[in-house]
Order: structure tokens, then C-alpha cells, then sequence
């Protein structure tokens, strides 16, 4: 895939403006957007990156269109998994509803600039060291394990990382929230707020999602300029996303099999591309194993049927739940 200077410089110019909007148009003034404005704003980020997948379609041709579409929907269905953190984030340190939408647009700023990191140096290794395919693909074949033994993400605890730690450690820290500031002055000493430590806390947590998320990718398409543009979409989305599904995440009782699925399917598909690539000496002599490789449009397929299929079972149940709860409490009254 040959990407012009101008066409990485174009696309970064875009990304940098949807941001801008966010920031001016959104957060600079603080409220807390309603169901039918993160409806209407999350559908217009979905149809730009919709709309760049036709362009590369058109442009690149329907292999590479297949492949960043694949890889979109995948970072857009991992990014749901974000949420249910984001979620005990915004709980464990309390932030004023109305000031949500501020730590989300930083947190998610911070994420895009440490994955875009992540990315190229994921590239690089994929450029020099092929075999890193087999490391991919171990790697994701365990993160699904541990999501389908996990079972329903909403069940997990935050907890403090090792950057939030240190950083409470070596600044003074405010105990209570000065409306949206990030550090105030008191008795002539700079403190930070809770409101940058939290901004942090997103960010850093963001990317430790990203450790799944990008090798997962990376066995969808090896076009880094995809594979970036395909993580960039999926979180400039994911603020209006939080606010149209908060509530409704633990409806979704099934998404971690369907996620564990996804990434156990993509870590076969890495193995067996390392296969077809080998240059360990102790498989096959070094050599190429004859083993078939599975296609673009079949991991497309796979990732939509799963999402579809892990949705429809999730919403059945949270129904026969409820009506299960609704005939025991009309029991429980005609006694």
C-alpha cells in the first residue's frame, strides 16, 4: 500500500480538526450532553469513518478496503470493553457528571498520541522480525482466554496504576475538585486537581487496552497507515459513545466471550500467517508450512457474526431476566 507524504499529512490534518471541534465545540463549555446529542454526534463519527473506509476502498481497492473496515469494527467492539473501565474510572474518583465530557476528550487525546506510538514501533518489528507474528498471535490467544474466564467485564475493579501513583506521589494533590481546573494555586504553592490525575488515569488506561487491541489489529492488516487511521476513528467516537450507552453497558452480559472469540480468532489467523512467513529454524526446518491462511473477508465476516450473535443473546437475557424478577415480585405481592 504505497501512501503518499501528503495523504498521512491530509489524514493527521482531519484527525486533528474532528479533536478541535470536539474541544471548542463541546467541553469548553461544561454540561452534561443529552441521550439525543450523543446519538446524533455519535452517528456522525461512525459515518466519517465509514466514509474513509469507501474512500480507501475506491482508492486502495477492495482487499485493503476490507481489511481497514475489518480492523475498525474490531477496535470499535474492543473500545466498548474500554467503557466499562472508563465507567469505574469516573466512579472511584467521583467526577462531577458535567465535567465528564472534559476528562474523556484529554484522556482519549493522551490514548491517541501513546498508541500512535505503540503502532510504529509495532510496525517496525513487524518490518524487521516476522517471527514477532508468533509472539502476536500467543499473546492474543491468552488475552482471549482470560476475557471468556473473566466473564462479564462490568464485574471487574479499578485500580490505580503504576503512572498515577507516581504521580501522586511527586505533586501536591488537591483533595477536592476546583471546577475544571487542572492546577490551582494555594498559599502560593501549584497543586494538581483531581481532575488531571483522572485525565491520566483515562489516558493510561486507554493504553493498556491498546497492548490487545493494536497486535489484534496488526492481524487484521499489516498497513500501518490502516491500522492507525482504523484506531484513531474508533476512539475520536468513543466519548459520545460512553455517554449514549452508560447505563445500559451491563445489559451487554456476554460481550467478554464475544470479545475473547474475536481475539482467539485473530491469534489462530496471526499463528497461522507466521506459519506461512516461518523463520524459526525448529518448525518445518525453517520452512513455510503448508497450512491454509485465512482471508480478509472471512475475519470480517466472523467479527460482525460474533458481535451480532454476542448482542441478540446478551439483550435475551437481561429480558428473561427481568421477567423472571417481575413474576417473583407479583408472587411475592399475592401472598
Amino acid at each position: 500500500m504505497d501512501v503518499p507524504g501528503w495523504v498521512w499529512a491530509l489524514t493527521v490534518a482531519v484527525i486533528l480538526v474532528m479533536l478541535a471541534v470536539d474541544y471548542v465545540g463541546h467541553v469548553r463549555s461544561p454540561h452534561e450532553p443529552s441521550l439525543r446529542e450523543s446519538a446524533r454526534w455519535s452517528a456522525g463519527y461512525v459515518g466519517v469513518a465509514l466514509a474513509f473506509g469507501l474512500v480507501v476502498w475506491l482508492v486502495w481497492g477492495g482487499e485493503l478496503g476490507g481489511q481497514y473496515f475489518a480492523g475498525y469494527v474490531t477496535e470499535k467492539s474492543l473500545s466498548v470493553d474500554n467503557l466499562f473501565v472508563f465507567v469505574l474510572v469516573m466512579s472511584s474518583f467521583r467526577v462531577p457528571r458535567r465535567y465528564q465530557q472534559k476528562v474523556l476528550l484529554v484522556g482519549i487525546t493522551v490514548a491517541l498520541a501513546l498508541r500512535t506510538g505503540l503502532i510504529f514501533a509495532g510496525a517496525a518489528l513487524i518490518e524487521n522480525v516476522s517471527w514477532i507474528f508468533y509472539l502476536f498471535g500467543a499473546f492474543l490467544l491468552y488475552t482471549a482466554w482470560t476475557q471468556v474466564r473473566g466473564g462479564s467485564t462490568g464485574e471487574s475493579e479499578y485500580s490505580e496504576n503504576a503512572v498515577l501513583r507516581l504521580t501522586r506521589r511527586l505533586l501536591r494533590t488537591t483533595d477536592d475538585y476546583e471546577g475544571d481546573a487542572l492546577v490551582v494555586r494555594r498559599d502560593g504553592v501549584r497543586h494538581v486537581t483531581p481532575m488531571l490525575v483522572v485525565m491520566l488515569a483515562i489516558g493510561t488506561a486507554d493504553v493498556l487496552f491498546a497492548l490487545d487491541s493494536i497486535p489484534a489489529i496488526f492481524g487484521l492488516t499489516e498497513q500501518t497507515y490502516l491500522v492507525f487511521t482504523a484506531n484513531a476513528f474508533s476512539l475520536l467516537g468513543l466519548r459520545q459513545l460512553f455517554f449514549l450507552v452508560d447505563g445500559l453497558l451491563d445489559r451487554l452480559v456476554y460481550l467478554s466471550y464475544g470479545l475473547g472469540a474475536i481475539l482467539g480468532f485473530i491469534g489462530i489467523k496471526l499463528v497461522l500467517h507466521a506459519l506461512h512467513a516461518n523463520e524459526l529454524p525448529f518448525v518445518n526446518h525453517g520452512r513455510p508450512v503448508d497450512v491454509p491462511e485465512i482471508g480478509t473477508w472471512t475475519s470480517l465476516g466472523f467479527i460482525v457474526v460474533v458481535l451480532t450473535v454476542t448482542t441478540v443473546l446478551s439483550l435475551h437475557r437481561r429480558r428473561r431476566d427481568a421477567a423472571v424478577a417481575d413474576r417473583a415480585a407479583a408472587g411475592e405481592q399475592s401472598r
